[in-house]
Formats: structure tokens, C-alpha cells, sequence
């Protein structure tokens, strides 16, 4: 597999320069370790195991690190927690940056560990699945940044290059994971089992004391059914008969592995009745289709998950995209108890940003009823251009602050 240019390399130099460790996070095979390989060709690489101590590391760690010259690249450090206290030792006597290199794909557990033995010493860069621009090979900017940066002009000189190689479906039922890109659709579903297989069997072990991974794997499932709604945990209990305490606890477990999102409400300071429940995702619309056993991009293309699924696929994009700027938007939805709600309300510099996500080819009016509903609400605030993202090929602007753009788009 050839490797593609990724949109967060300019920030993993940037903190090289500076930082003495840098730290890259990010869920299982979303490419952490072929990153690092491929900007630092040069580097030695170690490859940690849960069960195995590789290279005498965890008996050891003194002996170990004293044993090859840095910088060195350490692939799955949550494996040897043993090695942070003597990588801080070792760092702390000499004032150069891009030392060590470290991958992880625990977040909490993990993290806990860097922010105890390396404060101020260590950069943390998160990586995600690929993007539309990545898996094209677009040397540009993203839209988001110069959506947020720039609106107005952002919205005039839009040109609408698209991404043309996948219709939509086949993007969806794909998904991102960079093992996935240059494969036929037969070896999609064997993928995806195996990646479930391999982190309910790893992972879950290693994180949380699990005894019956059938029923995580159901749970794992009904997250694949519920993704893109409002967050109920005893509504995921009810379905596999665990407690709401088991299921708050187990979709925890999910985002510490960096398998689901969950995007916080806004509120602001209206006196309306607004929904305090936070939305949930899977990371990946690809494994939401083979968890719901989606069998090919023509069945999800009649199937009732797809618009849930396209919502999941737009949301993880734009999070995507905000991984790579220097101050990331805030992330929130909206959504009143009469039932006016927005899919995301981007917030940067005192400004909100409405977008709702629609999975259809022509915007009508009544698709605006949300954003309209929250301007009015939140009418003092200062409120920027919304969007509509949906499943079609033109940009326009469907009311004056309001404007449509496709899922795809590049410029």
C-alpha cells in the first residue's frame, strides 16, 4: 500500500521541533506508526506487546532505553507504563527536542500515565481515520479553516471540486481506515470482522475486566445502530439486558480506544427547554455498516441506516478536519424539547457556526427549520454563515445567511 500524505504532518513537525517527546494517539490501524516510519525513515522502531516484554522493556526499562541511541521510535507504549518514569529521567538531562517518538491507542489510561511522568515535556498529536482530502491527495487547505477564518469569502469562491473516485455509498460502506483504500469491496467485510475481533479480544481484556465479549460485541452493535442520536444508556441497557451503569461504562471504554465520539449540547444562556444529552458516534461509518451487517454499498444505499450513517461519516470529517488546525472549533449539537435541533454548532473566537447534515440531493425548506429555530434563539449571539452539508454535487446559497455545500467538497 503506498502511503499518502497526511494533513496533521506539518503539526507532528512542528512539534518535534519543539516538544523533547511527541506522542501520537489515535484508534487501532489509522496509521500512527506508518506516520512516524515515514517521516522519520531514519529512526529505529520498537513494537511493544500486551502480553509479551519485548526487548526486556518492562523488566528493564533503564537497560533498555540505555541500550540504543535516541531518537527511537516506541509503537504502543500504553504495553510498558514501566518506561515513562526512565524516558523522563533521560530527557530531562539533555534540552533537545524530537528525542523519543511514542504511539498509543489507549486514550485515559494511557494519558494519565504521560501527564504524571512527562508534563511539559511531551506534545500529544491525535490522528484519525482519512479524510476525503488525504485519501485524493489534495495539497490544500481545508474547507473548514477557511470556512471559519473567512466565511463570506470562503462562500464566494467556492468552485466545487469534488471528490470523484467512490460515489457516496461506496465511501460510507468503505469507510477510512488506510488498510481500506486501494481494496475491493470482497475484502471489506473480512477487514472489519477482523478488526473487531482483534480489539474485543485485545483491547477489552486490557482495559476492563469484560467477561462476556459476545455481549460487548452486541453492545458494540447497538452503538452501530444508535450512532448519530442523542446518547440514552439505558436505552443501550435495555437492548443486551445490563445495567445503565455497565453501559455508561462501556461506552467509556469505547472512547478511550478512541472507537466513539461523543459531542457535548449547547446551551448557552437561553430560557428555552433545551436537551442536555450529549450525541454519540462511531469513528468510522465503514465498521457502523459491517457491525449492522450491511452487506454492500447498494444495500446501504436502500438501507434505513443510511442517512444516520452519512450524519456519522460528515461529522468525523469535519472533526478530522479540526484536528489540523492551530485552535481547533468547539463542538456541539442543539436541540430543543419541542424538537428543533442542529447536528453541530462549531464555536470559535465567541462565534457560532450552525451546520446540519442532510442525506438527500435537493434542500428544501423545511430542512432549515432548525437553523432558523436557533438563530432566534440565541438571536444576541453573534452567529456566523450556517451550512447545510448534503448529498449533493452543487454549492449555493439557499437563503441569505444560510448556504448549501456538497459532502465531498475540496475548494
Amino acid at each position: 500500500m503506498k502511503y499518502r500524505k497526511r494533513l496533521v504532518q506539518s503539526k507532528l513537525i512542528e512539534m518535534a521541533r519543539f516538544f523533547k517527546v511527541v506522542l501520537v494517539v489515535g484508534a487501532r490501524q489509522v496509521g500512527k506508526s506508518t506516520l512516524l516510519k515515514h517521516m522519520f525513515p531514519d529512526y529505529k522502531v520498537f513494537v511493544f506487546d500486551p502480553l509479551k516484554d519485548n526487548y526486556g522493556a518492562k523488566s528493564d526499562p533503564d537497560l533498555f532505553l540505555d541500550s540504543y541511541t535516541d531518537p527511537i521510535i516506541l509503537d504502543e507504549i500504553q504495553y510498558v507504563p514501566q518506561l515513562l518514569p526512565a524516558i523522563k529521567r533521560r530527557v530531562d538531562l539533555h534540552d533537545v527536542s524530537g528525542q523519543y517518538f511514542l504511539t498509543g491507542s489507549q486514550n485515559l489510561t494511557m494519558l494519565k500515565g504521560i501527564a504524571e511522568s512527562l508534563a511539559g515535556r511531551v506534545g500529544i498529536l491525535q490522528l484519525e481515520g482519512f479524510t476525503v482530502y488525504e485519501e485524493l491527495e489534495k495539497d490544500v487547505p481545508c474547507w473548514l479553516a477557511n470556512y471559519l477564518n473567512n466565511a463570506s469569502k470562503f462562500l464566494t469562491s467556492l468552485e466545487n471540486e469534488l471528490y470523484s473516485r467512490k460515489n457516496l455509498v461506496n465511501y460510507l460502506w468503505h469507510g477510512s481506515m488506510p488498510g481500506l483504500l486501494d481494496v475491493p469491496d470482497s475484502i471489506v467485510p473480512t477487514y472489519f470482522s477482523s478488526y473487531i475481533n482483534t480489539y474485543i479480544e485485545r483491547d477489552v481484556r486490557l482495559l476492563e475486566n469484560v467477561k462476556d465479549l459476545s455481549l460487548f460485541h452486541r453492545f458494540i452493535s447497538i452503538c452501530a445502530a444508535l450512532t448519530s442520536q442523542e446518547i440514552n444508556a439505558s436505552h443501550f441497557a435495555r437492548e443486551i439486558e445490563v445495567t445503565p451503569a455497565t453501559a455508561r461504562k462501556w461506552l467509556d471504554l469505547l472512547m478511550q480506544s478512541y472507537q466513539w465520539l461523543e459531542i457535548d449540547p449547547y446551551f448557552g444562556n437561553t430560557i428555552k427547554r433545551i436537551s442536555g444529552k450529549k450525541k454519540g458516534y462511531l469513528r468510522d461509518s465503514g465498521l457502523a455498516c459491517n457491525l449492522q451487517r450491511v452487506s454492500s454499498p447498494d444495500a446501504l444505499a436502500v438501507s434505513p441506516y443510511l442517512g444516520s450513517f452519512f450524519e456519522t461519516f460528515v461529522v468525523n470529517q469535519l472533526y478530522r478536519y479540526a484536528l489540523t488546525m492551530d485552535v481547533p472549533p468547539n463542538f456541539y449539537h442543539w436541540r430543543t424539547g419541542g424538537g428543533a435541533e442542529v447536528d453541530i454548532i462549531l464555536e470559535r473566537d465567541g462565534r457560532l457556526f450552525p451546520i446540519e447534515i442532510k442525506c438527500k440531493t435537493a434542500i428544501a425548506k423545511r430542512d432549515l427549520r432548525g437553523i432558523k429555530a436557533f438563530r432566534e434563539t440565541y438571536y444576541k449571539n453573534e452567529i456566523g454563515e450556517a451550512l447545510v452539508i448534503y448529498a449533493g454535487k452543487e454549492s449555493y446559497k439557499v437563503e441569505k445567511d444560510i448556504t448549501v455545500i456538497p459532502w465531498n467538497l475540496l475548494s
